[in-house]
């Protein structure tokens, strides 16, 4: 056994249950040492049958008194014993000749499960069960999560040998634990605890993870976060970009579009714009993230610094995930920067032969300063002439390879050094503020936290399906205004699992319940021109109500809107949900948003549902809704395609251990600065390979 790891690392077959420990990711004796149980038995003592309460798990050994099998009311092992003090029956209901042969009738067994009180008499259901004898354990016995073919016996077996062989030596700089949280433990001493814990230990303090042995490897945890996220932002640092000068005065590009645009700048968009533009003169490359709530004004802001970066001699590429948002962005942009003579070029991976020729052509020759578009950007054959500025919507939506991919399209060299583009990232998905610190420690956080004036509240309801007549009439009502309307649906065709309505099913009840009215429908799996067309018929007013799946959640702007109904809401996550109400509200008509729910088969939603859908309707605020949304779902879900280049905290919490999370901040860079081996050291120790990963 203490050759699993070694044996994994060799090029010999594997065991079933060494490749069950590669799958769980546990290569090296130190991920061993950190698998952790997820919960513990008390085989410590023997408990009385007559002492034993019902609904208690309990331990127990007893005398066979008779095994048989039973036919009625199904065919199942039962067993009865005797511990001296008491009787009960042994149920199994899946069993196998080894069951019969250890538990035949006088053997003396020790065995272990809940006991259950009954019409018939007390009895345990598949218990666990072994021949007595041999000494008690002499602490609790850890359940650590697994998988299949690896059984717990094996597993117990490598996490000790694991925790035997690796290097747990200290890490953390002398006088680096807070005095406030008493007497540090040492790693060593942490993990062989939670491995194997005393009896006497309060369960509640294991199970809530605020026992001291926990304390410890939160705060290692931590700290091994914050100073990977440090030597990814200094290494950073440490390379060159453009310094990007532009024309100062009103015949600048900036002022001049300044001066062009139909509405002043908030004031929050002033003092984020003046943070991307003082980054763009630095020679480090800017990596920041500009978040701002569903139509705070992020666009404009980008624009601004597009033209800093052309009006420098540089190109900008401004990438998004989808086609609708990439080309919605592409008009915008165009109807502002056409006018100041800025040449744009549009690509996508749905574009035709000779249309794609020329725009690769512009760009690599650098008569496309901006160039737009979606993934379409990153693919090798587009070169570009001078990049330097690279502009990514929907962040979260990109995984890191795909903006290493970006990064690699500079080409300029400076003193024989490669220059690296800045890096600016939007997203309408505020992050909140313990995330912030944490996974996203990386990164400059510039935020928009305010609305642009004229913005009209949007009133949120949340209905049962049972109404969704009552719907329909609030429809009519809107159209009467000559307003417009989203239904939103989460499928496009019906699903055998989920008794959901369909985009279809739903398009074709609406355009007969509303005639005389133009209702379209718009899914992903429409061909792209199809797609355009459909949009391009409700933005101009055309189509009056929209029945689409979510690809209309960001970049669509169609002022006149002013309903969003959101078919089975409880389907889709807190984020989400917010991202399709601000579809609506984009005029100064008055909006709102329908969420309509469906238990289904129950008589109640379920917990997770009722709390997102309770949050929409207390809050528009977007920080709010994810600080909740982080709450329900936990950072995993929450970060998205981010988490391939951030590995997730395993045992801190960042809900609970923002006390911990500050104290790796603080410590991070004295330790890099003053002990960068044992800095080295902790985070090859907690991250391994990842720790090298410089994230884009």
């Amino acid at each position: 056994m203490s050759n699993a790891v070694a044996a994994s690392q060799s090029s010999r077959p594997t065991s079933p249950a060494q490749k069950a420990l590669q799958k769980l990711g546990l290569a090296r004796d130190i991920d061993l040492a950190l698998h952790l149980p997820f919960r513990y038995e008390d085989e410590t003592r023997i408990t009385r049958l007559a002492d034993a309460r019902d609904g208690e798990t309990v331990q127990i050994e007893a005398r066979v008194l008779r095994s048989e099998v039973v036919l009625r009311p199904r065919r199942q092992l039962k067993v009865e014993v005797d511990d001296g003090s008491d009787t009960c029956v042994l149920r199994f209901l899946n069993f196998y000749p080894a069951h019969q042969k250890t538990l035949s009738e006088g053997a003396l067994v020790r065995l272990r499960g809940e006991l259950r009180g009954g019409f018939l008499g007390r009895e345990i259901v598949h218990p666990s069960f072994k021949l007595a004898g041999g000494e008690l354990p002499q602490a609790l016995t850890p359940v650590y999560p697994t998988v299949a073919q690896l059984p717990q016996a094996y597993l117990r077996k490598a996490v000790l040998g694991g925790l035997g062989r690796a290097d747990l030596s200290e890490t953390l700089p002398a006088g680096a634990w807070p005095a406030a949280q008493g007497p540090a433990w040492t790693l060593q001493q942490a993990l062989t605890f939670l491995h194997q814990p005393s009896p006497q230990v309060s369960l509640a303090e294991l199970d809530d993870r605020s026992h001291p042995a926990w304390q410890r490897l939160k705060a290692e945890e931590l700290l091994a976060q914050q100073l990977s996220q440090l030597q990814a932002r200094r290494a950073r640092d440490a390379m060159r970009s453009p310094v990007l000068k532009s024309a100062v005065g009103a015949s600048g590009l900036h002022e001049r579009l300044m001066a062009a645009l139909p509405f002043r700048l908030t004031a929050a968009q002033q003092r984020v714009e003046a943070q991307v533009g003082a980054d763009l003169l630095r020679e480090q490359p800017m990596h920041r993230l500009l978040q701002g709530d569903v139509g705070s004004g992020k666009t404009v802001v980008a624009a601004l610094a597009a033209l800093r970066c052309i009006e420098a001699g540089w190109q900008c590429a401004l990438m998004a995930p989808t086609e609708i948002l990439a080309e919605q962005h592409f008009r915008k942009l165009v109807g502002w920067l056409e006018p100041l003579g800025i040449v744009t070029a549009w690509l996508t991976g749905s574009q035709k032969a000779a249309e794609r020729r020329a725009a690769l052509a512009a760009i690599a020759s650098g008569q496309a300063q901006l160039v737009v578009g979606t993934h379409a950007v990153i693919e090798s054959k587009v070169q570009f002439a001078r990049l330097a500025l690279a502009i990514i919507d929907e962040q979260h939506r990109f995984g890191v390879a795909q903006r290493l991919a970006l990064r690699s399209k500079m080409t300029q060299t400076e003193s024989g050094q490669a220059l690296e583009p800045h890096l600016l990232m939007m997203s309408a998905t505020p992050i909140p503020r313990t995330l912030a610190m944490s996974y996203y420690a990386d990164l400059d956080v510039s935020t928009i936290d305010e609305l642009p004036p004229g913005r009209s509240p949007i009133v949120t309801k949340v209905v049962n399906q049972s109404r969704r007549e009552e719907v329909i009439e609030r429809i009519r009502a809107q159209l009467g205004e000559g307003r417009q309307v989203y239904w939103v649906c989460p499928l496009i065709e019906e699903s055998e699992a989920l008794d959901l309505r369909n985009a279809t099913e739903t398009h074709a009840e609406l355009a007969a319940a509303l005639p005389g009215h133009a209702v379209a429908l718009l899914h992903s799996r429409m061909p792209t021109l199809e797609k355009k067309a459909v949009m391009a018929a409700f933005a101009s007013g055309q189509t009056v109500v929209l029945v689409s799946t979510t690809v209309i959640e960001v970049g669509v702007d169609v002022p006149n809107a002013s309903l969003m109904v959101v078919e089975h809401a409880e389907r889709f996550g807190l984020s989400q949900l917010h991202q399709l109400r601000g579809r609506v509200g984009r005029g100064a008509a008055a909006s709102a948003c329908v969420l309509m729910y469906s238990t289904g088969d129950g008589p109640r939603l379920g917990e997770t549902a009722r709390s997102r859908l309770k949050a929409m309707a207390e809050t528009q605020d977007g920080f709010e809704i994810a600080r909740r949304d982080l709450d329900i779902r936990g950072p995993g879900e929450f970060l998205g395609a981010r988490q391939s280049g951030a590995p997730l905290l395993r045992f801190a919490d960042l809900a609970t251990d923002v006390q911990w999370l500050q104290w790796a901040r603080e410590l991070a860079p004295r330790m890099l600065d003053r002990h960068p081996q044992l800095a080295h050291r902790h985070v090859m120790r907690w991250l391994g390979s990842r720790s090298d990963f410089v994230k884009a």
